[in-house]
């Protein structure tokens, strides 16, 4: 004799296949419950991925909080005095003065033909820029060194510009390019010639952006590059905690005084991070009503299964069964479907996470392109970062939904009167 509760006995019972359409449409349900949990589950987790290693990449190459000047042009001349300031305030983890700016970049390919960009030069000390940046870490070619006039490249500027490392590059700063004009202007027989630069390293900071726009070289180098003596254009930040960024941003606003601005990674990149979490939560939302097109499924189904029922319901109660008895047989086909649906969407949604990346480049060998493309979504890798309390939420949102969804067909039910299911034909 099963030791099951008998409600659940005769759920089962009814939900094994038989010769009916009803065990279709319940496979249709488990089907359609199991797809959108498993679409859920990768979608969601790949958002969050998005989130977690754009937000990774962002504050590991840029400060967590810029000390710039207010007044045109902007170049901190006491930037020694500023520094010991900055590293004395509490929150404040390590600081270093950065020259930066855009230059026009050349390489000559040929005699007659030459490359060109224009990516932006970083001038950093190398020793303070181990403490405040990932590119000291990220090398991939060549080695440390910005000493004369050494640079490290990103690997896709390296690619770009078919650059290694020993090759050579000049850059034109905009300070430059207006000396020409003025010369050009006045007709004066005098040439300028651009700066070399020689390549020392490529890095590899996983975000193609930053691959791909910057030239990192020493202070004094891109000091003499914009003519600014030893001057610096800014003070990048970093902080124990990025989060308490806008409570050191006050600190320093009272240390510093009114001559500086003061500027958070919070308010460079909000409108960036807020728009991923929209997205997210839209799209959570709308993949949400995969899993309620499979709930009609198992209403109709279980409608389906009450009509057909109707004299055995009958029999049941004239054989003692209260209504709340009646009522959970027909709820646990709905609470079982969704178990079943979810558990497998589950496993699906983690077994695809686990090969998203070879699963991706097989659909782009087929489709005969990238469709992971690094200047739009900044990052090489289908990123995955699966929360807790997103699976706790899609899980336990499908099986409510499920349950939900048996409600009104079992309540109709056990509303039936004996009498009149036994009359059912």
């Amino acid at each position: 004799m099963s030791r099951l509760p008998f409600e659940l006995f005769l759920a089962l019972r009814y939900l094994r296949p038989k010769r009916t359409s009803v065990s279709i449409i319940t496979l249709i349900s488990i089907l359609g419950v199991m797809i959108g949990v498993a679409v859920l589950i990768v979608v969601i987790a790949v958002m969050s991925g998005f989130d977690r290693e754009w937000r990774e990449k962002i504050l590991g190459f840029n400060a967590h909080v810029e000390v710039t000047r207010l007044e045109t042009p902007g170049v901190l001349q006491d930037w020694p005095r500023l520094l010991a300031l900055i590293t004395n305030t509490p929150g404040v983890k390590a600081a270093a003065p950065v020259v930066e700016g855009k230059v026009l970049a050349e390489v000559a390919k040929s005699k007659t033909e030459s490359l060109y960009d224009s990516p932006v030069v970083r001038g950093v000390q190398p020793g303070l820029e181990k403490t405040v940046s990932l590119i000291p870490r990220s090398l991939i070619a060549g080695n440390y060194n910005l000493e004369g006039r050494g640079a490290l490249i990103g690997r896709d500027f390296a690619t770009g510009m078919h650059l290694q490392v020993g090759d050579r590059l000049s850059v034109y700063s905009p300070e430059e390019i207006k000396r020409w004009k003025k010369i050009i202007d006045e007709k004066k027989d005098e040439a300028i010639l651009p700066s070399e630069l020689e390549v020392r390293g490529i890095f590899d900071i996983g975000f193609s952006d930053f691959n791909f726009l910057f030239i990192v070289t020493s202070l004094e180098t891109a000091q003499d590059l914009y003519d600014i003596g030893t001057g610096v254009h800014k003070i990048n930040i970093i902080l124990n905690d990025p989060l308490q960024a806008p409570q050191v941003q006050v600190a320093l606003g009272g240390r510093l005084g009114g001559d500086y601005k003061v500027v958070t990674w919070i308010q460079n990149y909000s409108d960036l991070f807020n728009t991923l979490v929209l997205e997210k939560n839209m799209i959570f939302f709308l993949l949400f009503f995969i899993v309620l097109v499979a709930a009609f499924g198992i209403t109709s189904s279980l409608i389906t299964f009450v009509v057909q029922k109707t004299r055995e319901v009958g029999v049941l109660k004239a054989l003692g069964a209260s209504r709340g008895q009646i009522v959970w047989i027909f709820l646990s086909q709905s609470i079982v479907v969704g178990v079943i649906g979810v558990s497998i969407g589950l496993v699906l949604g983690l077994v695809a996470l686990e090969y998203r990346n070879p699963f991706l480049r097989f659909l782009s060998n087929l489709a005969g392109r990238d469709l992971l493309n690094a200047s739009i979504y900044k990052l090489y890798d289908l990123p995955s970062h699966l929360l807790v309390s997103d699976v706790v939420t899609i899980c336990a949102g499908s099986m409510v939904i499920c349950i939900l969804a048996g409600v009104i067909p079992a309540w109709s039910a056990g509303r039936l009167k004996p009498v009149e299911a036994l009359r059912h034909e």
